[in-house]
């Protein structure tokens, strides 16, 4: 019977005054198991032993495809004080990137285990197929020389399905082969053969080994800092005398937990969708041992995965199957340090095996482990800030959690420190103290990190009122089917009110429509709108958003007011002739009217003969009139409520020749295209008159102007009224000088009588002009 083995390629890369070797990769289980990838993750270790005592260094060297890589040394105790750089070819472009630092400062493990090692946080760079690395101690004869042991560790993530290896995975061959080997026989290792100066890709060597390396860890180094007697069972301990026994270890065999499962208490609020480790591909056969489990969650800590925001959502089980394998075989841990994980798209990814509703043990925040849960966000955010459906699938994950323990996520709680440390803003912390922290913490909040980057954590405020509620930012944006006067709207009866909410709808349970006080509608969490038909009347109208944890908010109250009553002219559409230049197409007249509404009058509309609109407080407007033909002026008053009441009179305008009218005294007939008709009467002798009798509603006396004209008296019905001067700096034909309205059509004579002004007597008249 055969299993398969991983095996790395083995080969020594000279360059740089060092030494750069392979290591073995750890074997995994037969490819079938359920649970496995199509194709798994794989781990190869290039060893740093080239450089001075104050740097390790690895020239540019080709490599088979990985996506993502670290950088390792001997003794988890270990820190590497210094600054450890990486730099890597695209798989896609052949590019090299800039260089890129690793993040060294990461949470320590506080009793680890033989196999364990001190590692950088993983950076995914995607497909790639070369690097160049450079580790330098930091500056400083206080300084601590740098950790024996360098190694550069690459990720291979494997493919998942065909689908992943479509859009996000890569269809080149493995990091390392694969070789069939029965139990008892020995796997193929690398061995310290030169390698092409060139920095081609070294081929593998024939060397041996007399045993193959263990299922669930990469091959241990040597440690010079924990004793081989140290107990391998998990703890987080907040005791100062606790046992020096592993916190997140791999023991060498499979083993049953040391903590029997919990059941799993409910929640106040739903579980959000997540994806299972199944569905994300994990190698269950890298860490069998079984998972540990605490009393509750108290706190959930946020972090960051660190590397590129650039990367694919469909890449997200890709660069979590890289983390798994990075922290077991890599850092020798049991299993992926973080609870949940969570990528740009807002996609939740269950992390530790153990039950995603259940309290399970983690290794995520120095300390702090027994007492809360981590959930670590896929990408660096000090210099980008966090999706919005980021910090919503959060904020669920946040509440659903801790609601199974009764915890408000916006609230404070006390927790324990398991260690002696401080934090980044230098509170120091003494193992067995209980400190008070926000439900929703930063990284930072537990631990000396930048994690979860400066414009995540200034985001967890935002995340903690999304989680905890009401909903916020609930406002009214507009009411259809009503309009809005002063602070009231009005309406015929139905409308639709529209909303918006800074909350994210997946944190919304559902929106009522409240009509004076009480519901009459209700909708779904991701509704923006709904409609209800008034009875008449006058209402408040507001809309009650339920946040999923039961909490309520509610718009401020609109004043609506349900009407059917349409608005009235008080004054019907009038036309009253004015002063201005007359043609027989276009006589200039004034359109009047006076509308209103019981409630409120919003506008009103000219229909014909041409189309206007007016606010509710004009009352006129200029326009012309075509000589004899009857014009419907046609205009429609709508309220607020879109009530409207229409009213249509029609007008003439009729043209008087001055032949029509009955003369005395002395007249001289004119002739020209400038007059009305072609001709005009001209006369300069004192008291000749010309009388015109009509029935109608307005009229208007039509004249030539000149520097020479004189002045006319204007007789209505009888009565002197008026003196017109007709005098003009410039010459002018067909005014309307003088004009007289009446509020009802009658009969009217009008007499215009020449002054016989001294030095300029002369009056022309080109006719009158009327409305019937």
């Amino acid at each position: 019977m055969k299993r398969r083995a991983w095996l790395t390629l083995g080969a020594v890369v000279l360059g740089g005054g060092g030494v750069v070797t392979y290591a073995v990769a750890s074997p995994s289980s037969d490819p079938g198991a359920a649970g496995r990838a199509k194709r798994p993750a794989k781990v190869y270790d290039l060893a740093l032993k080239g450089g001075t005592g104050d740097k390790r260094e690895l020239p540019r060297t080709d490599t088979q495809p990985f996506s993502m890589l670290g950088v390792s040394w001997t003794g988890a105790t270990k820190r590497l004080d210094g600054m450890a750089q990486v730099r890597t070819r695209s798989l896609k472009t052949g590019q090299w990137s800039a260089w890129q630092d690793l993040e060294l400062n990461v949470d320590p493990l506080e009793n680890p285990g033989v196999g364990v090692r001190g590692a950088s946080e993983p950076l995914w760079v995607g497909p790639s197929d070369g690097m160049q690395v450079q580790v330098i101690r930091k500056n400083g004869t206080s300084s601590s020389a740098l950790p024996k042991g360098l190694e550069v560790n690459l990720v291979d993530p494997g493919v998942l399905t065909d689908a992943e290896t479509k859009t996000g995975g890569t269809a080149a061959e493995p990091a390392a082969f694969v070789a069939d080997v029965s139990p008892g026989a020995t796997a193929s290792a690398p061995t310290d053969s030169a390698a092409p100066s060139d920095g081609t890709t070294a081929a593998p060597t024939d060397g041996q080994t007399t045993t193959s390396p263990a299922a669930t860890d990469t091959t241990p180094a040597a440690t010079d800092s924990v004793p081989p007697s140290a107990s391998a069972s998990p703890t987080d301990s907040v005791s100062p005398s606790a046992s020096a026994s592993p916190t997140d270890s791999v023991s060498p065999s499979p083993s049953t937990s040391s903590s029997a499962p919990p059941s799993a208490p409910p929640s106040t609020v739903p579980e959000p969708p997540i994806v299972s480790r199944a569905d994300w591909g994990a190698d269950e056969s890298i860490s069998p041992e079984a998972p540990e489990y605490t009393a509750d969650v108290k706190a959930i800590f946020v972090h960051h995965t660190d590397g590129a925001n650039d990367y694919s959502c469909a890449d997200s089980p890709s660069i979590i199957r890289s983390i798994y394998a990075y922290h077991v075989q890599v850092s020798g841990w049991k299993d992926i340090g973080y609870n949940f994980l969570v990528d740009k798209c807002g996609t939740i990814f269950e992390g530790r095996k153990g039950g995603v509703d259940l309290p399970v043990f983690g290794a995520h925040t120095y300390g702090w482990n027994r007492e809360a849960a981590g959930v670590a966000v896929l990408g660096d955010y000090t210099t980008a800030s966090a999706t919005n459906a980021t910090l919503a699938s959060v904020a669920r994950l946040a509440a659903w959690k801790l609601g199974q323990y009764g915890a408000d996520p916006a609230g404070t709680t006390q927790l324990t420190a398991g260690a002696d440390q401080h934090n980044y803003f230098n509170t120091n912390f003494t193992a067995g103290t209980k400190y008070t922290f926000q439900r929703i913490s930063g990284h930072r909040d537990g631990y000396n990190t930048q994690c979860p980057g400066g414009l995540l954590y200034d985001q967890l405020p935002t995340i903690r009122t999304w989680a905890s509620g009401p909903v916020q930012g609930l406002k009214v944006g507009s009411v259809d089917g009503a309009a809005l006067s002063g602070s009231t709207y009005y309406t015929k009866g139905g409308i639709t009110v529209r909303w918006t909410a800074t909350t994210p709808a997946s944190l919304i349970s559902k929106f009522e429509l409240l009509v004076d006080g009480k519901s009459v509608a209700t909708t779904s969490g991701t509704a923006t709108s709904a409609g209800v038909t008034l009875a008449l009347g006058s209402h408040t109208v507001a809309v009650r958003a339920v946040h999923q944890s039961g909490r309520t908010a509610t718009s401020a109250a609109l004043s609506v007011v349900a009407e059917t009553t349409a608005p009235t002219f008080t004054t019907n559409p009038n036309v009253s002739l004015r002063s201005g230049t007359v043609s027989t197409s276009a006589i200039p007249v004034t359109l009047g009217w006076k509308a209103s509404d019981d409630k409120a009058l919003r506008y009103v509309k000219l229909l014909s003969p041409t189309s206007a609109t007016f606010g509710p407080t004009i009352t006129t407007s200029n326009s012309t009139a075509k000589s004899g033909a009857a014009t419907i002026w046609s205009m429609r008053a709508y309220d607020y409520a879109g009530n409207y009441r229409t009213s249509s009179p029609s007008y003439t305008p009729v043209i008087l020749q001055e032949t029509a009218a009955t003369k005395s005294g002395s007249w001289t007939t004119r002739s020209s295209t400038s007059y009305l008709g072609g001709q005009s009467y001209s006369s300069g002798s004192k008291g000749a008159s010309l009388t015109w009798t009509f029935t109608g509603r307005s009229a208007a006396w039509v004249v030539s102007r000149a520097a020479s004209s004189g002045q006319a008296y204007v007789y209505v019905d009888g009565t002197k009224i008026s003196t017109v001067d007709l005098k003009s700096s410039t010459t002018l034909y067909r005014q309307a000088i003088w004009t007289k309205t009446w509020s009802s059509s009658a009969k009217h004579t009008i007499k215009i009588v020449v002054v016989g002004t001294s030095g300029r007597p002369t009056v022309t008249t080109d006719s009158l002009v009327y409305i019937k």
